[in-house]
């Protein structure tokens, strides 16, 4: 395995000398064949690696580091190799969702929040999106699974079954062409060979009840067009259910939905996590929902985990200064500003990214530090971690 690791670490840097193009206004013919063809030789190296045939299992089963997490992911390389350059979706992220908790992940559009989530679902679009390096690890009941090496048969009994994902917008997820209930009845038949027709179809209406629909028989004769946008969600929260997995993700789950529906749906989760005894990953930009929802908290920003830590410690006590402008850009009902601040600035290119902080450009706090590498994780204490250089004697340092 080292060998391999080598192997992909030189591939990786002669594709990034010709990856890291200053100027993406313009590329020449010549430069997009040596991008293409240097892109075509990594990806083909890790397709030919995951469509191996008898794979070992030594390759793919590990340990959890903690036995209280449902997952762990350790230094996750998630990356696209385009036509102008390699793009690092996900660079380098690290976090636990604990077993029976509710972890948050937020940050703007971009920063690989979804891009995260499919690495664990194993949905990341090949070959051009590669999982380059990192360990996914999921527990289940008999041992733990490295998600980022396990073969692709093996991570067809594990998703939709272990793991589940409830996508952003169900009108694009659900299939326009068959009815609701046939789509439930397939993820239940796929993972319960043994269950007869009948069984399958009263496991199908027990879940559409369970999320709130009250005429369950009607809604699985339905297409989805026939649906209104939180009955849609509901059938996709259904869907997710069906199997009683371990962990939910749930991407932006009240996205295009009004006030009161995005209420109910949140409730909806909230209910069903404790009944099915789950952990939830909630991808979401609403700060007010992960501080209703959320036990921990992760903030993302350009591809990296920036800050982590108890809801409490992340909404009452923010440190790094992208939190800090996060949190002062969500409106308040106990002060009143003319204007609400924003950040000023925009993230760096992700083809061509500094190798320094890569929220310095932005920062009002940035001293001579930042200049430096980019800063690695500090522990403030057991649960709070941040990447910023003002805590690296694990409180907050002066500017100089």
């Amino acid at each position: 395995m080292e060998d391999k690791k080598g192997f992909f670490n030189k591939l990786l840097k002669k594709g990034n000398k010709n990856a890291a193009i200053k100027n993406i206004n313009y590329i020449s013919a010549k430069e997009l064949r040596k991008i293409s063809k240097e892109n075509r030789k990594v990806t083909d190296e890790f397709e030919r690696l995951r469509n191996r045939k008898d794979v070992p299992e030594s390759e793919y089963k590990t340990k959890m580091k903690n036995p209280e997490n449902v997952l762990e992911i350790d230094d996750l390389n998630t990356y696209f190799f385009t036509d102008i350059g390699t793009v690092k979706a996900v660079d380098g992220v690290s976090f636990e969702v604990p077993k029976g908790k509710t972890v948050g992940v937020v940050g703007e559009s971009g920063c690989g929040k979804s891009v995260t989530a499919l690495s664990i679902m194993q949905l990341v679009q090949r070959p051009q999106g590669q999982v380059v390096k990192g360990e996914i690890r999921f527990s289940t009941d008999d041992f733990a699974y490295d998600i980022a090496k396990t073969p692709t048969e093996h991570m067809q009994k594990i998703r939709g079954n272990e793991i589940s994902m409830i996508f952003q917008e169900p009108m694009t997820s659900l299939n326009p062409v068959f009815k609701v209930g046939m789509q439930i009845d397939e993820v239940i038949e796929l993972h319960n060979e043994g269950m007869t027709n009948e069984e399958v179809k009263a496991r199908t209406i027990e879940m559409i009840k369970m999320v709130g629909i009250a005429n369950s028989d009607g809604v699985y004769e339905m297409y989805p067009h026939e649906l209104s946008g939180g009955m849609r969600q509901r059938a996709m929260i259904a869907m997710a259910l069906a199997c009683t997995p371990k962990l939910i993700i749930a991407d932006e789950p009240t996205t295009a939905l009004d006030v009161t529906i995005q209420a109910q749906i949140m409730d909806l989760l909230r209910q069903l996590k404790d009944k099915i005894n789950s952990s939830i990953m909630l991808i979401t930009h609403d700060l007010g929902v992960i501080a209703e929802m959320a036990d921990y908290v992760v903030v993302m920003y350009a591809g990296r985990v920036v800050e982590k830590g108890t809801a409490d410690e992340i909404f009452h006590n923010p440190l790094h200064p992208y939190t800090v402008g996060l949190m002062a850009s969500k409106p308040s009902s106990n002060r009143r500003v003319e204007r609400l601040y924003s950040i000023p600035g925009s993230v760096p290119n992700p083809v061509n990214m500094p190798n320094y902080c890569y929220f310095k450009d932005r920062c009002s706090r940035a001293f001579g530090a930042c200049n430096g590498a980019y800063p690695p994780t500090f522990a403030i204490s057991d649960t709070h971690k941040v990447a910023c250089y003002h805590y690296m004697d694990g409180k907050e340092g002066q500017d100089v």
